[in-house]
């Protein structure tokens, strides 16, 4: 039996620590990790079989995003993201499918999902024009997933789309200058004015409906699952894996480091840093510990055919948002006891805190608003959004 994914992305670490500095600082993931990580399997992991993907366990995924991103958050994200889309795209009708694999099952699709493009409906299909913002690891990818609505005749949305968009449709505007995850090349993508065929659009209330044409060919369970967990996830994962190698990084140095505040004593003696590593380790292991759990329970009713009840989709998403909220507490405790050591440009532990912060800010980790959909969920009141 050949190595896993997971085993097989393990050789690749090293190398891939090794350039993580340099990812930061050019802004963009080297050629040569992509191609590392695309001949390890990793971007087609969620990808359907009758396209050359392997449909692996959502929990083998993310583990494998977290292991990247131990070493390098950006390069994390980027495998995260890119990685998840082949999921989505399962959804779309086979003939976008065959289009975008048919040729080569190796293909890339970026993602930006906000609603900011304009869908204006033509013979067979759709108009549409827009610029969107954070489409990280554009660049690598030869379509694009992208958010649009429909314009009515009174010139009002009426419906909300996921619309597939091949590279000689848009062009990327290079904009990418930020505090973390700067080697996301998260740049902008923009249209004008191009034509939509209608099999490469999926609506979003049909989505959230865990409903999708693509399911005629691709019957697994990873496929009757909700959006709201699988791409959620995605974002959290990458966050939870950069703590967790702040995290080796701060127990490997404080073994080795001195303390002035010791009298010259080793700093592993002081009690605050000792406290600072269990709660740091007892918040990553929570969060890791219920988002796989949670991603357990969805697969099985997928694969038993059962109903995913509503309460089984609201607790995953309050874990994933509360899980990237302990993974930014972990990572602010472990800088705050670092010292000086922390604010080095380029240390571990100051990407680390960058990088999650960065990542925090992403909607999909909006906690307040996520933790009152449960609320109300509990309460018994009705939820309606696309993100559960």
């Amino acid at each position: 039996m050949g190595n896993t994914v997971l085993e097989t992305v393990r050789t690749l670490l090293p190398a891939i620590a090794e350039r993580a500095r340099a990812t930061d600082e050019k802004g963009r993931i080297p050629d040569r990790t992509v191609r590392e990580l695309t001949g390890a399997g990793v971007f087609r992991m969620l990808q359907p079989r009758p396209f050359g993907g392997r449909e692996a366990d959502l929990v083998e995924f993310y583990e494998v995003i977290r292991a990247i991103s131990a070493v390098c958050c950006s390069t994390g994200w980027v495998a995260s993201v890119l990685g998840v889309h082949p999921w989505q795209l399962g959804l779309f009708p086979e003939q976008a499918q065959r289009e975008v694999w048919g040729t080569d099952p190796d293909t890339l699709v970026s993602s930006a999902y906000a609603p900011v493009g304009r869908l204006t409906p033509v013979d067979d299909g759709y108009r549409l024009t827009g610029r969107w913002s954070f489409s990280s690891g554009c660049h690598y990818a030869r379509w694009a997933l992208l958010g649009a609505l429909v314009i009515g005749d009174q010139g009002r949305p009426v419906d909300f789309l996921s619309v597939l968009v091949p590279r000689s449709d848009y062009r990327i505007e290079d904009v990418w200058d930020v505090v973390g995850l700067r080697g996301t090349a998260s740049n902008d993508i923009l249209v004008e004015q191009a034509f939509v065929p209608r099999h490469h659009v999926i609506r979003n209330y049909e989505q959230a409906q865990l409903k999708g044409p693509g399911q005629k060919i691709n019957r697994g369970p990873l496929y009757r699952l909700p959006f709201g967990a699988v791409f959620t996830s995605a974002v959290t994962a990458p966050v939870v894996g950069a703590v967790a190698g702040g995290y080796d990084s701060y127990v490997a140095a404080t073994k080795e480091r001195g303390s002035l505040s010791l009298g010259g004593g080793r700093f592993a003696e002081d009690p605050y840093a000792q406290v600072a590593i269990a709660r740091a380790a007892s918040e990553i292991d929570a969060t890791v510990l219920q988002m796989d759990r949670n991603i357990r329970e969805l697969t099985a009713h997928a694969a038993q055919g059962r109903d995913i009840p509503m309460e089984l989709r609201l607790r995953t998403r309050r874990d994933q948002v509360r899980g990237t909220e302990r993974a930014v507490t972990a990572i602010d405790l472990l800088f705050k006891t670092a010292g000086g050591h922390s604010l080095r440009r380029g240390s571990p532990i100051e990407r680390a805190w960058r990088d999650a912060h960065a990542g925090s800010v992403h909607v999909a980790n909006d906690v307040e608003r996520t933790l009152a959909m449960y609320g109300r969920g509990a309460l018994g009141l009705t939820v309606e959004d696309n993100l559960v």
